[in-house]
């Protein structure tokens, strides 16, 4: 129970790395703000009241200003305090620069970076108090290149530039600013793109070769990287790789 006493928010809380971290901050005692789109995050509340702990769905649009303000003001209400920031929210959109629309490449940026931008403004006045943390969700495609995903890697070499600079900002008031970068994880979002493909099997087999490994990773397997950068002290501004070799 090493979280006991803290409370937490996640984003994306309603399915994958998002739900497999909620339910093991809970686990480790926190209490944990889930919020989605989807109205999957309540099963992810439920799953964490019924194990003992406290919990509280928020179904938001982390892109929308609104919507994230409510979401750290309903965590204040709720729970009176911050002391760690999930952003974890965020949307695989495949293509290139020249085939990408307009309006796929704005939404991209809009729930994976602008959603951390405007989370983090608003609860960054309560993680000072209790001198908190954030962690970012990057991917190792903002370290190595992959085809068909312009706006997708755009969006997380954005977040790690953005973790840096907020790391920077922010460490003289003992809030550390952290991202993860997964691998390929066995996801609800991936297995959903892989069925969209013309040979579903060819495409996952394909995309678990990325690895060195040869295998996917597990959304608890990330989840327990973004513990590791939740309880060390003496780690900031870097992006911590979860990815079976994939960046080495």
């Amino acid at each position: 129970m090493r979280l006991e006493g803290k409370v937490a928010i996640v984003t994306g809380a309603g399915a994958g790395i998002g739900e497999a971290t909620a339910l093991l901050l809970a686990k480790e005692g926190a209490s944990v703000c889930c919020a989605d789109l989807a109205e999957t995050g309540q099963k992810t509340v439920q799953k964490i009241k019924d194990s003992g702990r406290k919990a509280l769905f928020i179904k938001a649009d982390v892109s929308k200003p609104e919507d994230t303000k409510r979401i750290v003001d309903k965590a204040i209400e709720t729970f009176g305090r911050i002391d760690i920031l999930f952003n974890n929210a965020g949307i695989v959109v495949p293509g290139r620069v020249d085939n990408t629309s307009v309006e796929d490449w704005d939404k991209t940026m809009a729930v994976n970076v602008r959603s951390i931008f405007l989370l983090s403004k608003y609860a960054i006045p309560h993680l000072k108090k209790t001198k908190g943390t954030i962690v970012n969700t990057a991917s190792s495609v903002a370290i190595k290149g992959v085809t068909d995903r312009a706006a997708y890697t755009a969006s997380k070499g954005a977040v790690l530039s953005l973790t840096r600079a907020m790391a920077m900002d922010y460490i003289s008031d003992h809030v550390r600013v952290n991202s993860i970068s997964p691998g390929t994880t066995d996801t609800p979002s991936f297995r959903g793109r892989v069925a969209q493909s013309e040979d579903p099997e060819e495409a996952r087999k394909q995309l678990i070769t990325r690895q060195p490994m040869k295998r996917l990773g597990t959304p608890e397997e990330i989840a327990d990287g973004v513990l590791f950068l939740v309880l060390n002290d003496f780690c900031t501004g870097i992006t911590l790789s979860v990815d079976g070799g994939m960046t080495m």
